[in-house]
């Protein structure tokens, strides 16, 4: 068992001789010392150790027995076990009968420390197996679908439950990739289910499960903005994706929140909070932005001419006020008459009749096509 490093040795050298007065070394599986109170014994063999680790027992070395055994010395040696499996021996320096009853104390402060250790590594390798498994699912078409399963299945995902991609993005471009790292292990802490995954430099992935009935994505995108604010104190923003259930729907999840994200960010750059449900036309349509079908969605706006970007502007604050003339005007801050002036132009440019439902449809995808981000 490879777990006794140099390292861990040392820390169980320091910790024990806090407490007692006596020398303690640590040994590794093969018997040489690894880590003393007396630096100068580093790297020999220590014979009684080998016999601890032979016997697997407890093996005391008094005056007598020092002079048979080359280099050794008085002292009580025992061997080092964690889960069942010796991994090194821990030697007190000192005759017997004066460091016996520190033995038991020494051998137990040493395997606790092992064991936090394998712990620790063990979580840290799980961790590194959980975002591994996100970067995969979130380039869903980059892997094999029957090997995700099995991954899930050995890390106890259940991608049957409905699940949402929250995308967190550092607003911060001097933040380094170890507060990145240091946010997801404070995240780890506080929410352990929650699976994350830095896709970026400044932009870490958050996939959260939930059952229905229950409380819904959306108020687990407030609990989980609350949380970040407290553990977070980088400028950031965070955007909900897409709830999904499925294994390929994470993908999908994703996609919906880094364009709700996108899309957010180019409307509304102050709020730090977006969904893909508060988006979700414009979110849907930002696949319909290239080729020629495009260009046909956006030909009303092209016609607007030299007027264009004061009557797209009239024609967004009328969509997001679904169509109410004194809510437009007011927040436009002009007179109702100005407002009809602007739409019945609007209507003679683009040969568009804004009564009739198909064509004002069409002005709003073209509108939300021409908006910046889309």
């Amino acid at each position: 068992m490879n777990i006794l490093s140099t390292e861990l040795a040392q820390d169980i050298v320091t910790r024990t001789m806090r407490i007692i007065p006596y020398n303690v070394n640590v040994m590794d599986a093969n018997g040489s010392i690894i880590a003393s109170g007396n630096p100068a014994r580093i790297g020999e063999l220590h014979a009684g150790a080998l016999l601890a680790l032979a016997k697997k027992l407890t093996v005391e070395i008094d005056d007598a027995s020092a002079r048979n055994m080359h280099g050794a010395q008085p002292g009580i040696n025992l061997p080092l076990t964690v889960h069942g499996q010796l991994c090194g021996a821990v030697g007190l320096s000192g005759a017997p009968d004066e460091v016996r009853q520190f033995g038991e104390l020494v051998r137990l402060t040493a395997e606790m420390i092992l064991e936090q250790a394998q712990l620790a590594g063990e979580l840290q390798r799980n961790s590194r197996y959980r975002e591994a498994l996100v970067l995969n699912l979130i380039n869903g078409e980059h892997a094999n679908p029957a090997d995700l399963a099995a991954w899930a299945r050995r890390l106890d995902v259940q991608f049957e439950r409905p699940h949402v991609v929250y995308l967190l993005e550092l607003d911060d471009s001097n933040a380094a990739a170890t507060d990145l790292q240091a946010l997801q292990l404070r995240l780890q802490a506080r929410a352990p289910a929650l699976l994350t995954a830095a896709a970026g430099p400044h932009e870490l992935v958050l996939l959260d499960f939930y059952d229905a009935p229950g409380p819904g994505p959306d108020k687990q995108l407030l609990a989980l903005a609350a949380l970040l604010r407290e553990l977070c104190p980088q400028p950031h923003k965070l955007t909900m994706g897409i709830a999904m259930q499925g294994m390929a729907g994470v993908a999908t999840s994703y996609q919906s929140a880094k364009t709700a994200a996108r899309l957010g960010r180019a409307r509304h750059p102050r709020r730090h909070q977006y969904s893909y449900y508060d988006h979700v036309l414009p979110v849907l349509l930002s696949g319909l932005n290239r080729g020629w079908q495009a260009a046909q969605l956006r030909a009303p706006m092209e016609k607007l001419g030299k007027n264009r970007e004061m009557l797209q502007r009239t024609l967004a604050c009328w969509f997001a006020h679904d169509g109410h003339p004194a809510a437009t005007a007011e927040a436009l801050h002009i007179h109702r008459n100005t407002l009809d002036y602007r739409l019945r132009r609007v209507g003679e440019i683009t040969g568009l009749n804004l009564t009739r439902l198909e064509d004002r449809f069409l002005l709003y995808i073209s509108v939300l096509l021409s908006s910046p981000g889309s």
